[in-house]
């Protein structure tokens, strides 16, 4: 783990400036900075970024955060490779807490593969743009697959020439260690040498999601009967086939725009398209799609769009891992290329924009495809049509979250309608393999956790018995107030104390508080407030915990810009103010008319500091809350007191009706939600 000390450094040397500058463009508007937004397509510029706070949101798509979840975000690292990517930018040495022998092992084979292949791949690079057998046999044979320069260097495409240890002799020369050099699949030792494992191929670097380079794929130019047509880098602590994504790295932030991932079948079907102008789509190197890369895909995006040929193999290969896509709440569609065709050579073929409306004019949803392919395979055996109907009603049962609900349902109506069977029946048969599922889940868990959480379902607490009431004082808005105000404000200074301890002090009971992260923001202000006075509100804008960090960057706003002109008139009158503000209506028409946000910020309204009302009304705001709470307590023990102890209710309720009133005039209004 990456110790605290690092991640502190990394905290208070980052600049949500410069991290978000650079990938928005963006501009200056008085004391924050406006660019378009980068997670949403838009036209009129909404994303703010405020250098003083540290933070960035989105008025368009809601998107909100700090450096760390930009870059988080953006580039659909985790929190830890956001970290180290933050430290190699700011050239903060990474400091970790102590592991076992055996994972620091795992750690520095990991980081010396990285260096390795890093090599290979410049190494690889340079044999095909510079050497006289790169330019006299790879590129031509490049050439005329209709590849240029611009996409070869993209990708860093590169070429191991055809001699038994070209690259062995420069890997040793330059001192890398034997055994991880063959661990990385690039050096064999054969006949008592070490020699080439890649020779007379050209190499495909695969990048992982952060853009390192993790293994690679090498495809003979020759024709050889004897030899595979591909050779992949043997699994090992980088490269594990089963979760990686060929051109993942190049394609994310298109998907992320887009909202919608290609996937296509092989390395050269990636740059053609990429080529092409087509910079959403991955490939799957022709094995079936695991769980994992589909998690990585999800990450991006829920539509799926399968590119395969049209032949039986490639409509076969595009169904493998059908029921784990549904499972995983993808949308997946289908789109065949014609017969003779695959991606590369018809995007080659049409163009761009043709390619395009042909994907867009061709998809096929994937679960009715199947269904098409298994009907036309069963012809008119009965038989064969029941396999069919079990099977399409199985993979149906995979869509079982609770948001799909309504496509599972619609999927069930134009099934059967294509099988022409009862639609009750096949929705009680899709059912069945639900609870199959469910029962069979069930039995792998413990008896006696199964057991606890069954008596905890019944014994669950409930407060009254009046649905209103949680109705009535759920009120999600004024318990955000109460953090909102801490974290905004509680830094601050009012009647010679921290606002923060005003308003934990005058807080009623937390209990009071239903929004957990609310809770978990309070408590942990009372924590830090006893080891640091005041509190700094980054401690929350990047705490470790991101329902946290996530309300800590929502809560603190962006606030009216102050106006110099304005508040350097505070002491005049109304009316001298807004004559003044009417005098200069052909200078802010001017400014507003140039874009120059700069000067206009001069003449814009400043927001009146109302720190202490907002403090005082967000812990009335709570107290009344439990007044009411105590009212509705009180009535109901009173309707059911014996006459001896009425007396006493009644008198409990006179003093919690004039507490009320005193807080109902204090707030100025009552406001029930």
């Amino acid at each position: 783990m990456i110790t605290q000390q690092t991640i502190q450094a990394i905290q208070d040397r980052v600049d949500v400036l410069d991290i978000v500058g650079n990938f928005v463009r963006l501009k200056r508007r008085g004391a924050n900075y406006l660019g378009l937004c980068p997670f949403h397509n838009e036209r009129t510029p909404s994303f703010t970024v405020s250098p003083s706070k540290g933070i960035f949101k989105c008025f368009g798509c809601g998107k909100s955060g700090n450096s760390i979840s930009f870059v988080m975000e953006h580039e659909k690292f985790t929190y830890v490779e956001a970290l180290r990517w933050l430290a190699a930018r700011y050239q903060i040495q990474v400091e970790e807490t102590a592991v076992s022998a055996e994972v620091r092992e795992l750690q520095q084979t990991a980081e010396s593969l990285y260096i390795i292949n890093s090599f290979a791949q410049k190494f690889f690079e340079q044999q095909l743009f510079d050497s006289a057998e790169g330019k006299d046999v790879a590129l031509p044979y490049l050439a005329q697959r209709g590849f240029q320069e611009p996409i070869l260097r993209k990708f860093g495409i590169g070429y191991d020439p055809d001699k038994r240890d070209a690259f062995a002799t420069a890997a040793f020369k330059n001192q890398y260690n034997r055994e991880l050099t063959q661990k990385a699949g690039l050096i064999a030792y054969r006949g008592n040498e070490w020699v080439d494992n890649y020779r007379d191929r050209i190499i495909f670097p695969v990048h992982n999601s952060s853009g390192k380079v993790i293994g690679f794929g090498a495809r003979l130019i020759k024709k050889n009967d004897k030899a595979p047509k591909y050779i992949n880098t043997p699994e090992n602590e980088l490269y594990v086939k089963s979760k990686i994504l060929y051109g993942l790295y190049f394609a994310r932030q298109s998907m992320d725009k887009l909202d919608e991932c290609l996937l296509v079948e092989g390395y050269t079907d990636v740059l053609s398209l990429h080529q092409a102008g087509v910079e959403n789509v991955v490939a799957s190197g022709g094995t079936s799609l695991t769980i994992d890369q589909l998690r990585l895909l999800k990450k991006f995006t829920k539509n799926l769009t399968i590119i395969y040929d049209g032949d039986g193999a490639g409509i076969k290969a595009a169904l493998r891992g059908l029921d784990m896509a549904l499972e995983e709440g993808l949308n997946v569609k289908l789109v065949l290329i014609p017969d003779g065709e695959d991606p590369d050579s018809y995007v080659q073929k049409v163009g761009a924009q043709e390619f395009r409306n042909f994907i867009a004019h061709n998809k096929k949803d994937v679960v009715l495809f199947q269904l098409e392919v298994s009907l036309r395979d069963a012809g008119s055996d009965a038989a064969r049509k029941a396999i069919v109907v079990n099977q399409i009603a199985e993979t149906i049962s995979k869509i079982d979250k609770a948001e799909d609900f309504t496509k599972q349902q619609d999927y069930i109506r134009k099934c059967a309608e294509l099988l022409r069977i009862d639609e009750s029946g096949f929705t009680n048969l899709v059912n069945k393999f639900i609870r199959d599922r469910i029962a069979k889940q069930e039995s792998k868990v413990p008896f006696q956790e199964a057991q606890a959480l069954a008596e905890q379902a019944e014994t669950s607490p409930v407060s009254f018995d009046d649905q209103t009431f949680q109705l009535l004082f759920k009120d999600e808005l004024q318990e955000k107030e109460i953090a909102r105000v801490l974290l905004e404000h509680g830094h601050k200074v009012w009647n010679d104390q921290l606002i923060a301890d005003y308003v934990l002090n005058e807080l009623p009971e937390e209990e009071l508080i239903e929004n957990t992260t609310v809770l978990s923001i309070i408590h942990a202000y009372r924590a830090q407030l006893s080891v640091q006075r005041p509190v700094d509100p980054n401690f929350f804008i990047y705490h470790p915990d991101p329902a946290i960090s996530s309300m800590a960057v929502a809560l603190l706003y962006f606030p009216h810009e102050e106006s110099r002109y304005w508040k350097s008139e505070q002491n005049q009158s109304a009316g001298y103010q807004q004559s003044l503000f009417k005098q200069d209506w052909k200078t802010f028409a001017r400014l507003v008319h140039k874009d120059n946000y700069d000067e206009l910020s001069n003449y814009l309204l400043t927001q009146k500091d109302t720190t202490n009302e907002e403090a005082e009304s967000a812990v009335n705001y709570l107290k009344l809350r439990k007044v009411r709470r105590l009212l509705l307590q009180n009535h109901a023990d009173l309707e059911k007191a014996p006459p001896e102890q009425q007396m006493t209710f009644l008198l409990t309720h006179k003093h919690l009706k004039d507490m009320e009133r005193e807080l109902t005039a204090k707030l100025g209004t009552v406001i029930i939600k």
